[in-house]
């Protein structure tokens, strides 16, 4: 009998095991794709920007927990648009960034969102919180500025 346990039973046990060991990798993977590649949709009226999610931590998580959302952007020191969330993200674990422009970040501080787009001078920061990017002049940001935008999943 214990022959038969160890040449039948044990390897087919140690094969479950492995591929129950794989399906949860595998959905972690899948979890993270769902994530990244994300496209988040900032719309006011015919104005728009998309944000393409590029980031899988939990800040980006909690922010697209959050969604749909209404949001005013505004102007922020001739570098960025920000807009104010109506609360702070969870963000342990997070790791920090060195924004560039056209990227979409969150400040931890002030809890808000920035679309920035004159990084010069702005280094690496535990604070600034890589969200994702965004293909958008000044001006096309500037139509979003003052108004209630709707913050969603586009795909």
């Amino acid at each position: 009998m214990a022959r038969l346990y160890h040449r039948t039973i044990m390897p087919m046990l140690g094969a479950a095991f492995l591929a129950g060991c794989a399906t949860v990798a595998s959905a972690q993977d899948q979890n993270a794709n769902q994530v990244i590649g994300t496209v988040v949709r900032f719309a006011a009226g015919s104005a728009f920007v998309d944000v393409t999610v590029g980031e899988d931590n939990p800040a980006v998580r909690d922010f697209l927990s959050m969604l749909p959302i209404t949001l005013k952007p505004e102007e922020f020191n001739g570098r960025e648009k920000i807009g104010h969330l109506p609360r702070k993200l969870k963000h342990q674990g997070s790791p920090g960034s060195d924004p560039e422009d056209g990227d979409l970040i969150y400040y931890v501080p002030w809890g808000n969102i920035g679309f920035y787009y004159n990084t010069a001078g702005i280094g690496y920061s535990d604070q600034t919180i890589h969200i994702g990017t965004y293909r958008a002049s000044p001006e096309e940001l500037g139509k979003l500025d003052g108004r209630p935008v709707t913050v969603e999943v586009a795909r």
